[in-house]
């Protein structure tokens, strides 16, 4: 009987010790694979750093008229991009994607107006880009008041790739600032020279404009959101919004 129970004893050492080798094994297996995810994802994240850096520096070498994906190139700015969901007054998703296309010297001079923004502690939000002139038509059947939507036939410079629909984020607290209304909102509220409004937000409106105006941009009266870069007018262009 005390062999038996000697044997058996010894056995119970052999697997116990062969489980614990096992169980280390695969910590050590563990350990490794983590290690090895970290350092894909720290090499993913640098080679994409890399690509906006080479992207940017790109970007001096292209034509003004040549289109950008501002995605590409910077991670300095903010997107609600409001028409790729239905969060919009249309009450439809109209973009199948969220990217923010734009002429070359406008992401040039959005680049510097971000930067001045950043030093007082915002940055910009995005709520629409490039716009596809068949979304005018759909918006034009919706607000035919050229006061807030430009009429198809003669195109809106959304669709010529040089207007941006902005407002401004702060940093610390990543809130967008008090404008005093909503993006597309079609009402006397949300002109830029409505003075019916809290001293804040009309400094609000004022930043976001003298910043803006002091990189090349022109604002208009009907929406404090809306900036076009002043320069040649190019012509309207069907770029595709989902082309990376």
């Amino acid at each position: 009987m005390k062999l038996y129970e000697n044997q058996m004893n010894k056995i119970i050492t052999i697997l116990f010790t062969s489980a614990l080798f096992l169980l280390s094994c695969q910590q050590e297996k563990k350990k490794e694979g983590d290690t090895n995810n970290q350092n894909i994802s720290s090499q993913k994240e640098e080679s994409t750093v890399k690509d906006k850096v080479q992207n940017l520096i790109a970007i001096e070498e292209l034509a003004d008229s040549a289109f950008v994906n501002l995605r590409k190139v910077s991670d300095s700015f903010q997107y609600d991009m409001r028409y790729a969901t239905d969060n919009n007054f249309l009450g439809q998703k109209v973009y199948d994607c969220a990217n923010c296309w734009l002429r070359a010297r406008t992401v040039k001079a959005l680049i510097q107006a971000n930067k001045e923004f950043v030093k007082k502690g915002y940055k910009i939000q995005f709520y629409d880009c490039f716009r596809p002139r068949a979304v005018q038509y759909k918006m034009w059947e919706v607000m035919p008041d050229a006061r807030y939507v430009a009429n198809p036939k003669s195109g809106s410079i959304h669709n010529r790739g040089d207007a941006v629909d902005i407002t401004l984020v702060n940093i610390k607290t990543n809130k967008a600032l008090d404008m005093g209304t909503d993006f597309d909102y079609f009402g006397k509220e949300a002109h830029y020279d409505y003075d019916q409004l809290p001293a804040q937000v009309q400094e609000n409106r004022k930043l976001l404009r003298s910043v803006m105006e002091a990189n090349g941009f022109q604002g208009i009266r009907t929406e404090w959101w809306h900036f076009s870069f002043i320069g040649e007018v190019y012509p309207i262009s069907n770029q595709a919004l989902c082309n990376e």
